[in-house]
């Protein structure tokens, strides 16, 4: 299998330590979003939806998406568990990632493509152009208030997403909070909770 990945932008970020925390190596290319590499015939044929990372298997089927991937190297590396020690625990880690997705990790990118030369006619990833709404910075900062206040909530009540252990929800909500420093913000100095629960994160995945 061959991982296709740009180890810088956020979504990749989410497998890059979901790899490193579990010890799992595997040949990678990087598509350089800055250089446009997405939209390659060769990457093209790969993944048509132009978007990293994307999990090349030995028989030809492509994984284009980060749930999918860590779902199925975690099937052929089941050490050091990310997706929880159950059936419900699994569910309930793939719902966190959605939502931390939807609501953290778009707020985000809603500022970062909806202003600026970079982003001109590409506000949402993907073979297509679409125009910027520069409204939509404006809400997109809004959001992301309201989700840092959200997970502060959270993180009071809780050690962990999931259960007791670590888990990919942790990851991604760790990712998300440092995408957040791409559009100049960061976690707000009153979410101590929100900080506290980050250092543990960031221990546990540096081991």
């Amino acid at each position: 299998m061959k991982l296709y990945t740009f180890d810088i932008a956020p979504n990749p970020r989410r497998l890059t330590m979901f790899l490193q925390y579990k010890g799992i190596e595997i040949d990678t290319q990087q598509i350089d979003l800055g250089k446009l590499e997405q939209f390659s015939d060769s990457f093209r044929a790969i993944n048509p939806d132009c978007s990293v990372p994307a999990l090349e298997l030995d028989d030809g089927i492509a994984l284009v998406d980060v749930v999918s991937i860590c779902l199925y190297l975690e099937s052929l590396h089941p050490e050091k568990p990310l997706f929880g020690k159950s059936d419900l625990e699994r569910a309930q880690v793939v719902g966190w990632m959605h939502r931390l997705f939807t609501s953290g990790l778009m707020a985000i990118a809603d500022m970062l493509r909806n202003q600026g030369d970079m982003f001109k006619d590409r506000a949402l990833p993907g073979p297509g152009n679409l125009k910027q709404i520069p409204e939509l910075v404006e809400r997109g900062r809004i959001r992301l208030d309201q989700f840092f206040a959200r997970m502060e909530e959270v993180c009071a009540e809780q050690d962990y997403l999931v259960g007791d252990a670590l888990t990919q929800a942790d990851i991604d909500l760790l990712a998300v909070c440092e995408f957040a420093g791409w559009v100049k913000v960061s976690v707000p100095e009153s979410c101590t909770n929100l900080h506290a629960y980050l250092e543990r994160v960031r221990a546990q995945l540096a081991g």
